[in-house]
């Protein structure tokens, strides 16, 4: 339809009632200012109660998923008896696998994205070498750490980024960053001489836990930093947990000898293990598919906050439930870990 503009007054133009439609520019600036000013009022509205409402529910899946796989894995290898850290974390990158591909193909929570070389391919396959490592520590000291230490110590992540990328990128913070590591690692060797349940092999795995996630995340900016190569997390995940299968089904038959065997009696006896491993294998995945969606809905900076929180939930709740002895030195040396992750991300946020 075209207007033909007169000098004397300004043109009619009839808009249609729906609110959704788009005008367009030509038209936009013929517009009296009290209609824009209502539009702009319109936009600047706070979010409804319905996305509230899925933020909300959001974050709470994300607590869930998060300190629930951790209270389950201990309840597995530590108080039911199941005793194969390795063939559980097979279990993990099985699920991670099968439902990375379902959300990403088939509910498309992420643009799909592809391998595109063998150097890359290569790449993926180094980090997830490590994200194994990581992994099947982590679940090795829960068989002889209280959830409540573990955490303590996985609460340490910072200090051993930092000197990862330092002695790997050279890359060097401000010193009150590294001012504030000082008691991050303080607060664990407090911790350390509070704990009644200490095992040093359960703290040795623990730290090589840390240690590797540390390391997973230093040399994922390394190996992808290619624009070309990045991936998100959900599409990382997608490459990484197959390889991950891979790595480890050798691995559990190897080292934890009849392994399938022995789950397959203990099914018999008990047929419950099976939906225990069922559903802490997806909970696992969930851990991911939650990170990536408060991320994608919120901001980094909502997760690390909820990060942070998150320690200290999950410490209370396994005290509750399952009654391990905490004293005052042991949750003082938390305390004080705790703090100094938060001036930390803080001293990193104020330097960047």
């Amino acid at each position: 339809m075209l207007f033909h503009h007169s000098s004397s007054s300004p043109p009619i133009i009839k808009r249609k009632k729906s609110p959704s439609f788009n005008w367009g520019p030509h038209i936009r600036h013929k517009m009296p200012n009290n209609e824009l000013s209502a539009m702009n009022r319109h936009r600047d509205k706070p979010i409804p109660r319905k996305g509230l409402a899925f933020t909300v529910g959001l974050v709470t899946s994300w607590y869930f998923s998060n300190i629930g796989v951790l209270l389950l894995n201990k309840f597995l290898l530590s108080n039911y008896g199941f005793k194969y850290p390795i063939f559980l974390t097979t279990c993990h990158m099985a699920a991670c696998s099968v439902l990375s591909y379902i959300a990403l193909v088939w509910f498309r929570v992420a643009p799909l994205q592809t391998v595109r070389s063998r150097v890359q391919f290569c790449k993926i396959a180094a980090l997830s070498f490590v994200f194994c490592g990581s992994v099947v520590s982590g679940n090795i000291s829960l068989r002889f750490l209280p959830v409540s230490f573990n955490q303590a110590v996985g609460a340490t992540t910072p200090f051993f980024t930092a000197v990862f990328a330092f002695v790997m990128t050279a890359k060097r913070e401000a010193w009150v960053t590294y001012a504030t590591l000082i008691p991050v690692v303080t607060g664990v060797v407090i911790a350390s001489g509070g704990e009644p349940s200490f095992h040093l092999f359960g703290f040795i795995m623990c730290i090589g836990a840390t240690a590797a996630r540390a390391l997973k995340t230093v040399l994922q900016g390394i190996l992808l930093s290619n624009e070309g190569e990045k991936l998100n997390s959900m599409n990382l995940l997608l490459y990484m947990a197959p390889v991950a299968v891979v790595l480890l089904l050798p691995a559990t038959l190897f080292m934890e000898e009849n392994v399938v065997g022995k789950t397959i009696a203990l099914a018999r006896e008990d047929f419950k293990i099976i939906w225990y491993l069922l559903f802490n294998s997806c909970l696992a995945y969930f851990v991911n598919l939650t990170n990536f969606l408060v991320t994608k809905h919120t901001s980094p900076l909502t997760l690390q906050v909820l990060g942070n929180a998150k320690g200290a939930v999950a410490v209370v709740v396994s005290v509750l439930i399952f009654r391990n002895p905490v004293t005052v030195t042991g949750m003082l040396g938390y305390s004080v870990t705790v703090a100094g992750v938060i001036l930390y991300s803080e001293a990193k946020k104020r330097n960047k």
